[in-house]
């Protein structure tokens, strides 16, 4: 069964089909939230909220785009709203993520992968929260330009401007902090 079909499912009153919604987005809705407002309680609260607001507008969902993007853009204004921040310019280092991605092949290689990660994320949380929001995006959860544009309200001239602006910013951060060449 495809989206679409589920959509039409729930708006025909099978009120249980919009879980599968959720089970399959609310980990990338609680990344995007997250780097919008810098902790994971309120992440939460601004992912539980998008749901409500895409379970009550559900009837207004084009099938044009993905629903992904549809939802995202939901979690991002949601979030950008609770957080009443300014998107793209620097704040306060944020405290480190505590979400590791490590395989398990062999204990050098989850060192050397939680190490990675840890830096990784270390970097994106020195970088203003709407750029490490397009790299997040773009590279860790592989969201094409066109739908970075929908789910933040810019235009896709603009999102590649600011990525090559992020990427720029992160290599910068990287060889200053970590001494890395890349």
């Amino acid at each position: 069964m495809n989206e679409n079909q589920r959509v039409k499912l729930v708006l025909s009153g099978n009120t249980s089909a919009f879980g599968y919604f959720v089970e399959t987005y609310q980990d990338m809705a609680i990344t995007i939230a997250h780097r919008i407002c810098g902790n994971v309680q309120d992440a939460e609260d601004v992912v539980q909220e998008s749901f409500v607001k895409a379970y009550r507008n559900l009837h207004s969902f084009r099938s044009e785009s993905k629903f992904s993007s549809w939802l995202y853009r939901i979690v991002y204004n949601t979030a950008v709203s609770h957080s009443k921040i300014r998107m793209w310019v620097s704040d306060t280092e944020i405290e480190l993520a505590d979400v590791q991605e490590t395989s398990d092949f062999d204990a050098e290689k989850q060192i050397a992968d939680a190490e990675r990660t840890e830096i990784v994320h270390n970097v994106l949380n020195r970088m203003p929260k709407g750029d490490a929001l397009l790299l997040t995006l773009y590279y860790i959860e592989d969201n094409a330009v066109k739908d970075i544009a929908k789910i933040t309200g810019l235009n896709e001239p603009n999102v590649k401007v600011k990525l090559f602006r992020a990427r720029k910013l992160f290599k910068e951060l990287m060889i200053s902090k970590y001494d890395f060449a890349l």
